[in-house]
């Protein structure tokens, strides 16, 4: 049967189902390893951020508050109440949420919603 087709035609069907065959699998392999090669650049970037963070962490945490105040970079009148604030614990955190204190905007569980 493929006798009757001349060859002028099934060399270049050849070709291209060869190159259908081909091209497929080495997009997948190209695409998985765009993806590998991205991920991987990905976690190399976020070390070297907490690497980065660690080495700030530890030069805050070494220094004094006259240091830290100075390293803000405010005028010497501003520096001495920088300093105060920065030795003076917070008696009681802030209610950040502005929730009543009664926690009452906290749903129940027994509660039907609205």
């Amino acid at each position: 049967m493929l006798s009757l087709i001349p060859d002028i035609i099934k060399l270049p069907a050849a070709i291209a189902i060869g190159a259908v065959l081909a091209f497929y699998p080495a997009r997948w392999l190209g695409h998985s390893e765009g993806k590998q090669m991205a991920a991987t650049a990905a976690l190399t970037k976020s070390v070297q951020v907490l690497r980065e963070r660690n080495t700030i962490n530890d030069e805050v945490s070494t220094s004094d508050a006259a240091a830290l105040c100075a390293d803000l970079g405010l005028p010497d009148d501003q520096q001495a109440e920088c300093v105060r604030r920065v030795l003076s614990p917070d008696a009681e955190p802030a209610n950040v949420g502005n929730d009543p204190e009664d926690r009452s905007a906290v749903r129940q569980p027994d509660c039907q919603p609205q």
